[in-house]
């Protein structure tokens, strides 16, 4: 199974583009842990509340890969002749790099838990949201200033040049950014 994860920035459109591209490749996507746990649990968070979210996380990213894998089985054995939707990627909201970036961008510390999740885990292509939507302020967003953006972007920027996963920026209008995930998604396939 393809695992395709859509990190970068707070407001840059990841969970609308796995959103979409769920829904173009009839898969599922895992949605980011973090929002529900600070929905929950409020938005002054400590050290060791990012702990707790990254390992949230890893476990609704395997509760939703199972869900996949499901589906698929239930595709194949549906039908006598093979189906596309059991080739269809996993589309999953935030990693541990974007957990290792906020504990450090805000505690300058990070969890080993994170650093090991992060040698472990295997994906098959990184999409980078880019900063050039407009930032749309809700109750757990942080970060609306341009300056602050851009900088937690060129991080992730460094953290994909320096990694050997095939990765893609992902930029432009909401329609764009599509185009140039979907496209992006089909050369792993």
């Amino acid at each position: 199974m393809k695992k395709i994860v859509i990190i970068g920035p707070e407001s840059t459109g990841k969970s609308t583009l796995c959103e979409q591209l769920a829904t173009h490749y009839n898969s599922l996507w895992c949605p980011e842990y973090a929002r529900e746990y600070l929905l929950k649990n409020g938005t002054n968070y400590s050290f060791d509340d990012l702990l707790t979210i990254a390992r949230g996380q890893i476990e609704l990213e395997e509760k939703y890969t199972k869900m996949v894998i499901n589906s698929r089985q239930s595709v194949v054995k549906a039908s006598d002749t093979p189906h596309t939707a059991h080739q269809s990627p996993h589309f999953i909201d935030t990693d541990m790099y974007v957990m290792k970036e906020w504990c450090e961008f805000v505690f300058d510390n990070c969890h080993h838990f994170i650093l090991d999740q992060i040698v472990e885990r295997k994906y098959d292509l990184y999409l980078l949201c880019n900063v050039d939507l407009p930032w749309v302020k809700d109750e757990l967003r942080e970060y609306p200033d341009l300056e602050n953006r851009l900088k937690l972007y060129y991080i992730y920027k460094d953290i994909m040049v320096n990694q050997s996963v095939p990765w893609v920026d992902i930029q432009g209008g909401y329609e764009e950014r599509l185009e140039k995930a979907i496209e992006a998604v089909n050369g792993q396939l």
